[in-house]
């Protein structure tokens, strides 16, 4: 009998942190394992107000199919939020709302890769673009990051050596490590690619959140039609909805469309038209800043703690914004090791090898501080720290 699944399927792992959380799924435990926005900033009652004139204004259209591009005034909500926030001159022609950020990337990956074409990603890089595009088979390059973005050392071997179609990054608050591109480094990688054929995919479901600094301006305002946009309202007003979108030029999107068009036909209309609803009736930006300043809390409390309590030879990212941070521990500490322990001791994270393609990040670990209060960070970092203590001494 012949092999009853695709081989596609066989190759591609479930997801480890969809399979941790459920590890995890204990009101004991305290988790900094998965990447959750915090509920306590889902405007419920904003979201039933626009619910309910959605269905009294346009009932019986709301609840029928739609286009595959998805709601025009949405896409034009979206492109003037753009400009608006980085002077990005975007035709609402060229947005397209899918299932979230995550079907992007997959209607970025079944629309422009062949088996065996070279994708160049971060180094830690983000665990669901990795399984995303591992689907079609591509040659990965993986870069490692700085402190300030990319080492565009390495990344200069792998342009000018490999003829990459794709180079997958996350500029801003990085999942998973939390580093921010400078401005430089931006320009820098905008310079490189510009001589190449690689298009550069820049994901950006956490631009919005930065507590410190200054924003800096997105890959597009250097590398123009170069650049992929992939957005999402999953951080700023709720994942429930499954709302995002891709931005590219009109032939580049064109070729997304019917990829969509074969895989789903439409995003939930229904949605659409609640959230462009939210959208209009409500400041936004005053809703992003009430999470920015707790998230800004959040985090701050977090890298406290991890000083007053872990070991000095760990190593840790600072980052300005978004949802997450990055531990460097000792090379002889395993981190899959240190997740069963820490799990004994009722608190959670994200070991760092799956956020790799080559096997690397074995003595590395994520953690999330946007779904924990601040008197939780405090006892949890102690409590991670105490075992990091006890496998460092044995």
């Amino acid at each position: 009998m012949k092999n009853l699944f695709a081989d596609r399927i066989n190759d591609i792992p479930k997801s480890f942190i969809r399979e941790i959380l459920k590890v995890v799924d204990d009101p004991e435990i305290i988790s900094f394992a998965g990447g959750l926005p915090n509920p306590d900033f889902f405007p419920v009652e904003e979201i039933k107000k626009a619910t309910i004139k959605v269905l009294e204004e346009d009932g019986s259209n709301v609840l029928q199919y739609s286009t595959t591009e998805g709601y025009l005034p949405l896409r034009k909500y979206i492109a003037d939020r753009y400009f608006k926030r980085q002077g990005l001159k975007i035709d609402p022609e060229e947005i397209l709302i899918t299932n979230g950020s995550q079907q992007g990337l997959d209607l970025i990956a079944k629309t422009f890769l062949n088996e065996g074409d070279g994708v160049i990603i971060e180094e830690p890089g983000y665990l669901g673009a990795i399984q995303s595009f591992s689907f079609y088979g591509p040659e990965f390059f993986s870069i490692p990051l700085l402190e300030d973005g990319i080492d565009i050392e390495i990344l200069k071997d792998a342009v000018i050596e490999n003829d990459c179609k794709l180079f997958y990054g996350v500029p801003n608050f990085q999942n998973p490590s939390g580093i921010t591109y400078s401005n430089e480094r931006r320009k820098e990688v905008a310079q490189l690619l510009e001589e190449s054929n690689t298009i550069f995919v820049e994901d950006d479901p956490y631009g919005e959140l930065r507590f410190i600094g200054e924003d800096v301006p997105s890959m597009k305002n250097h590398l123009g039609d170069n650049t992929i946009l992939l957005g999402s309202f999953s951080k700023i007003v709720a994942p429930g909805f499954r709302l995002g979108w891709v931005c590219m030029n009109k032939d580049k999107i064109d070729k997304v469309i019917v990829a969509k068009q074969a895989s789903d036909l439409h995003s939930n209309y229904f949605a659409q038209r609640v959230i462009y609803q939210y959208l209009i009736d409500n400041d936004i930006d005053q809703h992003i800043s009430r999470i920015k300043e707790v998230y800004g809390r959040q985090r701050g409390k977090m890298l406290n703690s991890i000083k007053k309590y872990f070991p000095s030879e760990i190593s840790f990212t600072e980052p300005e914004g978004g949802m997450f941070l990055w531990v460097s521990l000792p090379d002889k500490i395993s981190s899959l090791e240190l997740f069963d322990m820490a799990i004994k001791e009722k608190v959670a994270f994200v070991p760092g090898s799956p956020f790799y393609v080559n096997g690397g990040g074995k003595n590395s670990l994520r953690l999330n501080y946007s779904n924990v209060d601040e008197a939780k960070i405090e006892v949890g970092i102690k409590a991670l720290a105490k075992v990091i203590k006890r496998v460092i001494n044995r």
